[in-house]
């Protein structure tokens, strides 16, 4: 019962997941990032396993479809596994087990994947990979957040007794060049968790750029109250 979207930015090389869902803590447990590497979530009935093996497997030069059989032989209930691996050419790879609950599939083109199961029908996917397709030139984490919404918005989860609240979601971006992330983003517990996300990753973009400077140049670094005051004042 998640929706997913791997993305690549063609002009940087950044790499991220934008992901929902109504379990709890899944930025923790689905997906995975590595800088100038590749991306991958495990999910429907998850094995973490697979996250770390698929997350070596990436770092050594595999690519996305290899990986994602590498991860089919070492998984014998890989029949229950939603995986989806995108690697730093922008060759992506889905698995959908037949055991996952419907609606269960993925939609992929140049630099994604979006993939998601227990889902309303394939539209959610479609409208995921519409909406990270339609700005290329637009940052990847707001398109990545673009892409949740219109999951959400075409339907989202659907399970046995109706609609499923999106109670979790996350969004990582990583830089081409940098070991850790530049966003790393989590709501959990929440009874709206997109619209959430949506509001922290847009009162936490321009602290992007105040770390970096902390980091490089903290001599020239304002106190962080400073910044803050500096900020346009948000919406309440």
């Amino acid at each position: 019962m998640t929706y997913t979207l791997l993305g690549r930015c063609g002009r940087t090389g950044a790499l991220g997941v934008g992901i929902a869902t109504y379990s709890l803590a899944v930025g923790g447990l689905c997906p995975v990032v590595i800088s100038g590497v590749g991306a991958l979530t495990s999910q429907a009935f998850v094995n973490p396993t697979l996250k770390s093996l698929g997350a070596r497997l990436l770092r050594v030069g595999h690519p996305a479809a290899q990986v994602l059989q590498m991860l089919r032989s070492a998984d014998p209930q890989f029949d229950f596994r939603q995986v989806a691996v995108l690697d730093q050419r922008g060759d992506a790879a889905c698995h959908t087990g037949p055991r996952c609950r419907d609606w269960a599939g993925h939609v992929g083109g140049p630099d994604f994947v979006a993939c998601g199961n227990v889902l309303k029908d394939r539209g959610v996917a479609e409208a995921m990979a519409a909406a990270f397709a339609a700005d290329p030139a637009a940052e990847l984490g707001e398109r990545l957040v673009r892409a949740l919404e219109a999951g959400r918005d075409a339907g989202g989860q659907v399970g046995g007794a109706g609609h499923l609240p999106e109670r979790s979601a996350a969004l990582l971006v990583h830089e081409a060049a940098e070991e850790h992330a530049i966003l790393d983003l989590r709501v959990d517990g929440h009874g709206d968790a997109v619209t959430e996300l949506r509001r922290l990753h847009d009162e936490f973009r321009p602290y992007v750029a105040f770390h970096a400077l902390r980091w490089r140049n903290p001599g020239e670094a304002p106190p962080q109250e400073r910044f803050v005051a500096s900020l346009p004042a948000r919406p309440v």
